[in-house]
């Protein structure tokens, strides 16, 4: 009797749990969303429409099948590149010049004389003012991925995101050293670069930031590469960076206030120097779901010139004015 009850008992059990497998695959299902973080990717593109201090006030399409990188000259000229050329606007959107080549650039740079610096998966190339190719410096690694790059005039500084390292060059291709490379004495952690979203911008008074997206972290070098100071917050709030690498790419305003976009929460903000949060450029909902690698620039105007690769767009964002606030 006792072994009948307890095969009952078992029974009941089974059916029971077959009834719950069934509910759960076949009835609650089909109230799941595909994506189970989509709610809360969903909460974090929200935004305080107050915290947006500035208004798109012009966009144009670019002619190249892939766009990766951007850059103004001291004449607020555009320059694009990305794969099969470089195409030169003016600073109203009109296409001046494009000068193709035959591989993708993935970053760029314009010398103070006017010469066009790109950077290609593994190797620096260098353009005239013309679109003539003058020289091409080899490989440091195999393994590298270049992401960024930098110059002065004096320096060429380059994010090496396969080899998790900053080169500096001089002008002649020599390279003077290496930063960023892990140092517990002098108290460098070394860069994490979980993707290649590896960005550095050389500052007002001629300091080197570079992003060490894998902590959230902006860091900043003297060129012999010794640690000056950091800020960051990895946060899922709105003043902090998020998810495997961020910020992807930065910019950096006359008065050093940062300017940065983000990937997973597509948006554009504005730090002050000190690293605190000043306010939204761009929210999420002025990019498409999924938009990366907006990469960055500004020109002497302050205008903050976004490169938008999903629309194949780039887009300017101008300062609002007090009545454009008031008529919010």
């Amino acid at each position: 009797m006792k072994q009948r009850i307890i095969l009952i008992a078992s029974l009941v059990l089974l059916l029971a749990v077959i009834g719950f497998m069934v509910f759960d695959l076949f009835v609650s299902e089909s109230n799941r969303s595909d994506n189970p973080y989509d709610y809360g990717l969903a909460e974090l593109r929200k935004h305080d429409s107050t915290q947006v201090d500035y208004q798109e006030i012009q966009q144009f399409p670019i002619g190249l099948s892939e766009i990766f990188g951007i850059a103004a000259d001291q004449s607020n000229r555009i320059y694009v590149t990305g794969s099969g050329g470089v195409e030169i606007y003016s600073a109203e959107g009109v296409r001046l010049s494009v000068f193709p080549f035959q591989d993708t650039a993935y970053c760029i740079a314009i010398s103070p004389d006017g010469e066009i610096i790109l950077g290609m998966e593994d190797h620096l190339e260098f353009m005239s003012p013309d679109g003539a190719i003058i020289s091409r410096w080899d490989p440091e690694s195999e393994n590298s991925i270049l992401t960024s790059v930098a110059t002065d005039g004096n320096d060429i500084f380059v994010a090496d995101a396969g080899e998790k390292i900053v080169y500096r060059f001089n002008m002649d291709g020599e390279l003077l050293n290496r930063i960023g490379e892990k140092d517990s004495i002098n108290g460098i952690p070394g860069f994490v670069i979980p993707s290649p979203y590896f960005d550095l911008q050389l500052g007002r008074d001629g300091e080197l930031w570079v992003v060490n997206s894998g902590r959230h972290l902006f860091e900043a070098f003297r060129p012999d590469g010794t640690l000056i100071s950091t800020w960051g917050k990895a946060s899922m709030d709105v003043e902090g960076f998020c998810g495997c690498c961020n910020p992807s790419h930065f910019a950096i305003l006359a008065d050093g206030s940062f300017v940065t976009s983000e990937k997973g929460i597509e948006r554009v903000k504005i730090y002050l120097p000190s690293g605190e949060f000043s306010c939204l450029v761009a929210a999420p909902n002025q990019f498409e779901e999924g938009t990366r690698g907006m990469d960055l620039t500004v020109d002497s105007n302050g205008r903050i010139i976004v490169l938008d690769q999903w629309r194949q767009q780039v887009r300017i964002f101008v300062h609002k004015t007090e009545e454009d606030h008031e008529n919010q």
